[in-house]
């Protein structure tokens, strides 16, 4: 499988709130299926449903102690993640970096006065020219 569709599956089985407590839970330690369950107001079969899910996407294991099966929370798929986030970080470091300049330019000088603060309608106003030049760059 490449590592597109192991991303893809990563993702998909993080998408949901439940499986996300999950691995925060299991981020703490192994755990049995009743300990997982306890804080959810759900049956234990929905439990593991959520727990199928994420095994599916290689992001837990289970293990086996005498009657117990406790779960284990692998780390690989999560490195996956964070390696292609990685690689749109600079994407958003450049807007802090920018929204940084700007912060220390106005604690400089001042706050920004009203002239300097683009009004609503202006803003909707460049939102539509790039909407519109996008459309355009499409065709």
């Amino acid at each position: 499988m490449s590592t597109t569709d192991h991303l893809s599956k990563t993702l998909s089985a993080l998408a949901d709130p439940t499986r996300r407590g999950i691995i925060a839970r299991l981020a703490m330690g192994d755990a049995t299926v009743n300990e997982i369950a306890e804080p959810y107001a759900m049956s234990r079969a929905a439990v593991s449903k959520h727990l199928k899910v994420l095994e599916g996407a290689g992001l837990i294991s289970k293990g086996r102690e005498s009657q117990w099966r406790p779960c284990h929370l692998e780390g690989a798929p999560l490195r996956d993640v964070s390696a292609w986030l990685d690689e749109y970080r600079k994407f958003w470091d450049r807007s802090l970096d920018a929204l940084e300049s700007y912060l220390e330019k106005i604690q400089a000088t001042g706050a920004p006065s009203s002239s300097n603060v683009p009004s609503r309608a202006g803003r909707e106003k460049r939102a539509a020219k790039r909407v519109t030049k996008r459309k355009r760059n499409d065709q």
